[in-house]
């Protein structure tokens, strides 16, 4: 397999997976938003990294990942340089362009690796990352589109309630204390739920297919060696 990466998908992953045990209990802590900001960034590092083998796919990730990572340290340090719908809609394109990088690497491979397995995970976990931003600017534009129903959240779409919603949708399992209210709110929260069932279909059905062609070639190796043995 020709490699599409400079560090292995295993690592992105591993970071990721990090990032979502990590997000809750660093969301109440006293310097939260500086620790998540510095793990996201790991996140998004890593990401390039993992899809960046090429010249081409690496300049892309680059000049996506700059403004994305340089709005939301501003935004840290010097609140309101920086408009956060920027900051938002950067985020969403370098997710996008990650998640569509990392399926095509799935989709061209010959066979099935730690690399493929790790790829299609990490691409599925982003895809949550992916639809946060979007949530958070459809909030900011659209004041009461999302409803709280439970005292257990604050009531703003940002910072982990986002995180929540983004990834109980996108696993379909909608717990129903934080729901979409506004038509664009419930439109982003359908095509997640799409998004998340097409992704594992996509992932599933490749895999399998990409499988049980490693086998049948295997198979096919193992009888025309027996059929040469017999022959002789």
């Amino acid at each position: 397999m020709p490699s599409s990466f400079i560090t292995p998908p295993l690592s992105c992953w591993w970071r990721c997976c990090f990032f979502f045990v990590a997000t809750p209990f660093v969301d109440i802590l006293p310097n939260g938003e500086l620790i998540e900001s510095i793990l996201l960034t790991l996140v998004m590092v890593s990401a390039v990294l993992a899809t960046g083998g090429k010249r081409r796919i690496l300049a892309i990730a680059l000049v996506l990942i700059t403004p994305a990572l340089i709005g939301k340290w501003l935004n840290f340090f010097a609140p309101g340089l920086v408009s956060i719908s920027v900051l938002l809609v950067a985020t969403v394109a370098f997710f996008a362009f990650i998640v569509g990088q990392l399926l095509i690497f799935i989709l061209h491979a010959p066979r099935v690796d730690t690399n493929v397995l790790c790829a299609g995970l990490a691409g599925y976990l982003m895809l949550g990352l992916l639809w946060i931003p979007i949530y958070e600017l459809t909030a900011q534009l659209t004041p009461g589109a999302f409803a709280f129903n439970t005292e257990l959240h604050e009531g703003t779409m940002k910072g982990f309630n986002a995180f929540y919603f983004s990834l109980v949708t996108l696993s379909t399992v909608g717990y129903g204390d934080v729901a979409p209210v506004s038509r664009v709110a419930r439109m982003f929260a359908i095509m997640e739920a799409i998004s998340g069932l097409f992704y594992m279909a996509v992932l599933v059905s490749r895999l399998v297919a990409v499988h049980s062609a490693q086998n049948l070639s295997q198979q096919t190796k193992i009888s025309a060696t027996d059929t040469d043995s017999e022959s002789k």
